[in-house]
């Protein structure tokens, strides 16, 4: 059990880690990122093979990128240990962000914004990154199984400068009202959504996707605007801000639903076949089973 000795042991952990140069944090990141390839067995071979279906590779060749895929992740895990060190010049030291103008537009015009991303890169660091470059960031997030865990993740992000609803919970009348006040909504929308979720073509397979953002959107006049981030190849990350993705009204709420949900799918679809090894291809993406009936 993680229990509240384990708290104090990772952040004691992040201490010392917080006192190290960033190319030192880079250099442990990659040996946690060896290790966790080696020993998480169960987690690599999942990814191997929906990234064969998806993407249509050799095993030897999803094999090469899901190793990459956990190097990534050791380094994204030292990183969020690392995360107390943060402040505007360090931030703009180590993320890089473009597309600004996209997210200006989207916020000037008053009616909150639904910032939809995934699990790529170093998706902390990137709210973190736009939150300092001045915009009023907050993000829904899943709670950990563990309280413990889900402690520090909160703690950091709110050092970072991000105010964090739970998915799940009655903080979805703060969310709503977050918006109404103008804010900046990360949503991460690449996990299973159940049986409350639309099915949509997601790497040539039907997967239950949240259509939060489309309702959103639909009922609040709320912009979506999709935003990634990278691993850049010497340390850092690029951050990349895409143009926002307008709601059409056709007269069908069903079918206008469906086809803001496809459309920002299909951009977040691009961006990982872009960078593969960006992504957690480990994730039950396709969970919840496609029933036409």
């Amino acid at each position: 059990m993680f229990g509240s000795w384990q708290y104090y042991l990772v952040k004691g952990i992040s201490r010392v880690i917080c006192l190290l140069p960033y190319r030192a944090v880079l250099c442990l990141g990659r040996g946690a990122g060896y290790l966790y390839y080696r020993v998480s067995a169960r987690q690599r071979n999942r990814a191997i093979d929906q990234a064969m279906q998806g993407l249509g590779l050799t095993f030897e060749e999803a094999d090469r990128v899901i190793h990459r895929l956990f190097t990534n992740l050791g380094l994204t895990f030292l990183e969020m240990l690392y995360t107390p060190v943060l402040n505007a010049e360090k931030i703009r030291r180590y993320v890089t962000v473009e597309g600004l103008e996209n997210l200006r537009q989207a916020v000037e015009l008053g009616r909150g914004v639904m910032l939809v991303t995934v699990h790529m890169g170093n998706w902390e660091w990137m709210g973190a990154a736009l939150a300092y470059a001045g915009f009023p960031m907050t993000t829904i997030a899943q709670p950990q199984p563990n309280p413990h865990l889900n402690r520090i993740l909160n703690e950091y992000r709110a050092m970072a400068g991000l105010e964090v609803f739970s998915r799940g919970t009655n903080d979805m009348f703060k969310v709503v009202r977050a918006l109404k006040n103008g804010k900046v909504l990360g949503f991460l929308a690449d996990q299973d959504a159940g049986r409350d979720g639309i099915f949509v073509d997601f790497f040539g397979r039907k997967a239950s996707t949240s259509s939060t953002p489309a309702h959103l959107a639909n009922k609040y006049q709320v912009g979506i605007v999709p935003v990634f981030t990278f691993r850049c190849p010497d340390g850092g990350h690029r951050v990349v801000i895409e143009p926002s993705v307008d709601f059409e009204r056709n007269g069908d709420v069903g079918q206008d639903l469906h086809r803001v949900t496809v459309r920002t799918t299909k951009i977040i679809e691009d961006m990982i076949t872009a960078h593969p090894d960006e992504w957690l291809w480990f994730q039950n993406r396709w969970k919840t089973p496609y029933n036409p009936d």
